[in-house]
């Protein structure tokens, strides 16, 4: 058993030096090979929190970010301080034999936009998978629950650990625990369905959206074209019934009883179809936008004909 005295002692310079070489990787993808010193663990852990983040954020919105990831784990940072992303490394995905989650995981930090909730949350955003991978009767494997276990870790422990506070340890937090929902996405989702989903993310929604897209690394083309244009496709709804929401309905609310009850017209697609005739009529300027109901019933009065009343 090693004793205090025989501990080697920490060197936090030899973490900076690794943290140097891991930007000049991002620069230039031949530095990889000139591998330092690997620093050991408690050279790792010996560099303030503060520092570390101010290095690893710069990092991770580089163009470079995918062999700087590489050069990190080469140089133990993972191992030493994100053990979480360190039990990806080597764990296949079940997709293609040669693929493991780490490897997943480095392309996603690429797609995604540089952002810095964004990158964050596509290094962290299957941290689960290690924990929840099974192998069902089939021999497909599964990792049923990852999104969520994945938030619970990022909650219980690497928040704290990375020194995550304010917008930037929320939007993570989200990121992780609903990063499968744009991908869940299907054309038969009704508009309500979809109003609800874009409500439920709020604010977060762009940044989920941007994850879900770098989210996809198949190789398979067709497969790939297919999910980036569900979201595309997930986008656009979202787009056109916000512009709809927001648009100031023209009639009065409660304008359809009045008719029911100056004209006899019961409920019905009769009065629906009505209510849209009078509201391209208030569009169209024939008469006022949000007024009296009155004004409005004197309207259908004097043109009974044409309104079929």
């Amino acid at each position: 058993m090693t004793t205090a005295e025989t501990q080697p002692t920490a060197n936090p310079e030899r973490a900076r030096r690794a943290l140097a070489w891991a930007a000049e990787v991002a620069s230039d993808p031949s530095c990889l090979a000139e591998l330092p010193t690997v620093p050991s663990a408690t050279d790792w852990e010996a560099l303030p929190v503060a520092e570390l983040r101010q290095h690893l954020d710069a990092i991770l919105v580089h163009r470079g970010v995918e062999d700087a990831l590489e050069a990190l784990q080469q140089a133990g940072f993972f191992a030493a301080w994100l053990p979480e992303v360190e039990a990806m490394v080597g764990m296949s995905d079940g997709e293609w034999r040669h693929k493991d989650v780490w490897k997943h995981t480095k392309q996603v930090v690429k797609q995604a936009v540089p952002r810095l909730p964004v990158r964050w949350g596509a290094l962290l955003h299957d941290i689960g998978k290690p924990k929840t991978r099974r192998i069902d009767a089939r021999g497909r494997v599964t990792f049923h629950g990852h999104a969520e276990l994945g938030a619970r870790m990022y909650r219980r422990k690497l928040r704290k650990r990375l020194g995550f506070h304010g917008e930037l340890d929320e939007r993570i937090h989200f990121l992780i625990l609903h990063h499968l929902r744009p991908s869940q996405y299907d054309t038969s989702w009704t508009d309500a369905a979809v109003r609800r989903f874009y409500k439920q993310m709020g604010d977060g929604l762009r940044d989920l959206l941007d994850l879900g897209r770098a989210d996809i690394t198949t190789k398979r083309p067709q497969k790939r074209r297919r999910g980036v244009q569900n979201i595309a496709n997930l986008k656009k709804r979202i787009e056109a019934l916000r512009a709809a929401d927001a648009k100031v309905k023209p009639l009065p609310k409660g304008l359809g009883a009045a008719i029911m009850e100056r004209f006899g017209v019961p409920p019905s697609k009769r009065l629906g179809d009505l209510m849209k005739q009078l509201e391209a009529a208030a569009e169209a300027g024939e008469v006022a936008v949000r007024a009296d109901f009155e004004v409005y019933l004197s309207f259908l009065d004097a043109h009974r004909d044409r309104f079929g009343l």
